[in-house]
């Protein structure tokens, strides 16, 4: 058994630094490099107003909804400390990492997916069908420029739902560049990415070279979605992985490399 099956491979992560370190530590661990090279930095929204406001109201709902681990680090610092939180308020995320998150602040339990970990197997857990939320208060924290699916869907069930956006992600200029010069060197292996926004930004970058980059390099995505998107884009060398840092290690060590 190969204990080092990422011996020699340079393999770049496109998520928000703050993200990166869990998976890099995995790669590392399988013998590779980790090029971290977040191609966003994750600020608050413009005018926070509406976070404080939901989080000074959480007793006015029944269902509170996170959808990251940055929606729940951009919106609980606004709960005021020693606040009791709602005992009748129930709290949902998509996937583990947001549940930690939340425990890291005391808050839980947590409604979470099991096997799947995206907005639909969420969509999919019994407390979040129309028997249960008809006629009820939802809110969810999210980042500006997410999709409008868990808000809508939740809504045609009968909830009424509050969107409030606590972050915003904003390009890091010269990430694409770096990118290039590592590939150019012969230094890039495989490109692990997370989002479809990530994805669209990488493949409208305006070096011509980048297109080659995405189209000979093997592209690590973490959901379906990007995995469309990715075969739209006409790009072919497309492996999808779990959502999770594990499942991500986890596919980059059964990749047969070359």
């Amino acid at each position: 058994m190969n204990r080092s099956p990422l011996m020699g491979k340079v393999v770049a992560i496109t998520r928000a630094q703050a993200q990166n370190d869990g998976l890099a530590r995995l790669i590392a661990r399988a013998g590779g490099e980790a090029l971290l090279l977040p191609l966003f930095k994750i600020v608050p929204v413009a005018s926070e107003d509406a976070v404080l406001r939901a989080c000074e109201h959480l007793g006015d709902y029944a269902l509170a909804i996170f959808v990251s681990p940055n929606a729940v680090a951009f919106a609980l610092p606004h709960v005021r400390y020693g606040i009791r939180w709602p005992p009748h308020l129930t709290l949902a995320a998509p996937g583990p990492g947001t549940a930690a998150a939340l425990a890291e602040h005391g808050v839980g339990p947590v409604l979470v997916p099991q096997g799947r970990h995206d907005t639909e197997a969420l969509l999919a857990l019994p407390e979040l069908q129309a028997p249960a939320v008809y006629g009820r208060r939802a809110v969810i924290f999210c980042g500006e420029g997410g999709r409008a699916l868990l808000a809508e869907t939740l809504a045609a069930r009968g909830a009424s739902v509050d969107v409030v956006f606590c972050y915003r992600r904003l390009p890091l200029p010269g990430t694409a560049q770096r990118l290039l010069q590592y590939w150019r060197q012969g230094r890039l292996d495989a490109l692990v990415v997370t989002s479809s926004t990530a994805l669209r930004y990488l493949h409208s970058a305006p070096q011509a070279e980048m297109a080659a980059v995405l189209a000979e390099i093997p592209l690590f995505v973490s959901h379906a979605r990007i995995a469309e998107l990715a075969g739209c884009l006409g790009l072919h060398h497309i492996i999808r992985t779990a959502a999770d840092n594990t499942g991500i290690a986890a596919s980059l060590c059964a990749y047969n490399w070359p």
